[in-house]
């Protein structure tokens, strides 16, 4: 039996359904743990299921990669606000989110044994795919700021390389890397698939999704945009955040066209399809007025201000870096105290949930990531307040 088990086994457990028990058992604990946003999808999402029933054949299987409408509605969007044209080096496939979009590029792109480079503080479920998938994360650093390092970055490379993955705006630090940093991280892609003299190069994962949650005048850069990097980008992205699509499954992946036979095969085997319903849901939603994600996320940017506010009274306790994008922060915690074990107290005394910096490979210092976006203004003051209290009570005591 164990030898049936043994490649899970070095899979880390995911840590929202830990949290979750640890939440269910503690009754009135706010979270600010899981990331997601508090509002619903717009009222076209909903709209567009009449659609969805009123042909008949959508009971049926649909293309791999997507249902043609969708396709043409997200070609214009990239095109739009991320400045990347899809042609005939490049193509569309719509995911049952962006987690199974860098799933299918891992099993694409590696063979067991090959090596993906994560900055660290990681986003778990990469490095659980990566694990997954009989590959090895190769981990570097940022520097103090959570920033990328693009000469560890470089030397971090060897011939068993085959992707640089990178997350802006960041999850679980709430960073924005700069576009000369994302810009370096692809020349470095671009000089390795070059040098390879006929073996195989390496491809810049950059993850998207959570490009519209950008603060105090802070752009969003897509690196599939840079000249001619369509041949080893993959461009990761999804609705489930800016618009609050968490339970209906719906992201999209810009891929190489000499990559887009092998992920079809990889979807083809996991899902099949993307759900249609779901995909009728994003095409309504991706109709809505620009109105809905600026009104929504400049709530969430307002919730935003009220918790960095409230951290800043833990100057001296906590270090916390400046984050501007996304809807997290990352804490350093001045003690030498286990951060699960710190959120365990968290909750059972406080009444407030975070979730421990371990799981994001943090494993040097105590490291606690805060999300705010799933919370209206209330509740996260309330929140915030119980995790500075309980912060202060736990830390000094």
């Amino acid at each position: 039996m164990e030898s049936l088990t043994s490649r899970m086994q070095a899979v880390q457990s995911p840590i929202i359904p830990v949290v979750g028990e640890l939440i269910k058992n503690s009754p009135g604990t706010i979270s600010l743990g899981q990331g997601v946003v508090y509002y619903n999808p717009p009222p076209e999402a909903r709209e567009f299921l009449a659609k969805f029933f009123a042909e008949p054949a959508n009971n049926l299987y649909k293309s791999v990669e997507g249902i043609p409408p969708l396709l043409t509605v997200l070609a214009g969007k990239l095109q739009a606000f991320n400045g990347i044209e899809i042609n005939r080096e490049n193509c569309i496939v719509v995911t049952a989110g962006s987690n199974m979009g860098f799933m299918n590029a891992i099993l694409a792109i590696t063979n067991p044994g090959d090596e993906i480079i994560l900055n660290t503080p990681y986003y778990f479920n990469h490095e659980m795919a990566i694990a997954m998938a009989g590959c090895r994360a190769v981990l570097v650093a940022t520097d103090e700021n959570y920033q990328l390092r693009p000469e560890a970055i470089a030397q971090a490379i060897t011939p068993k390389t085959r992707a640089v993955v990178t997350i802006s705006p960041n999850n679980p630090t709430g960073v924005v890397y700069s576009e000369a940093a994302l810009r370096q991280v692809n020349r470095i892609c671009s000089v390795q698939r070059s040098c390879a003299e006929g073996t195989r190069g390496i491809y810049h994962i950059s993850d998207e999704a959570y490009e519209y949650f950008t603060y105090n005048g802070v752009k969003h850069v897509s690196p599939g945009a840079f000249g001619s990097s369509s041949e080893y980008t993959i461009s990761l992205f999804s609705l489930s955040k800016a618009y609050g699509f968490a339970s209906w499954r719906i992201g999209y992946m810009v891929i190489p066209k000499h990559l887009f036979v092998a992920i079809k095969k990889v979807q083809d085997t996991i899902l099949i399809c993307p759900p249609v319903i779901s995909q009728y849901a994003a095409l309504g939603a991706l109709q809505a007025k620009e109105e809905y994600l600026k009104s929504n996320i400049g709530a969430i940017a307002q919730v935003r201000q009220l918790v960095l506010d409230s951290l800043n009274h833990l100057q001296g306790l906590c270090s916390i870096t400046p984050a501007n994008g996304a809807f997290y922060f990352f804490l350093k915690v001045n003690t030498q105290m286990d951060a699960f074990e710190l959120v365990k107290r968290l909750i059972q005394e406080h009444k407030v949930a975070v979730i421990p910096g371990t799981t994001f490979g943090m494993n040097d210092g105590c490291y606690l990531r805060v999300a705010y976006g799933a919370l209206q203004k209330e509740t996260a003051k309330e929140g915030i307040e119980r995790l500075v209290q309980g912060l202060e009570t736990i830390v000094r005591s």
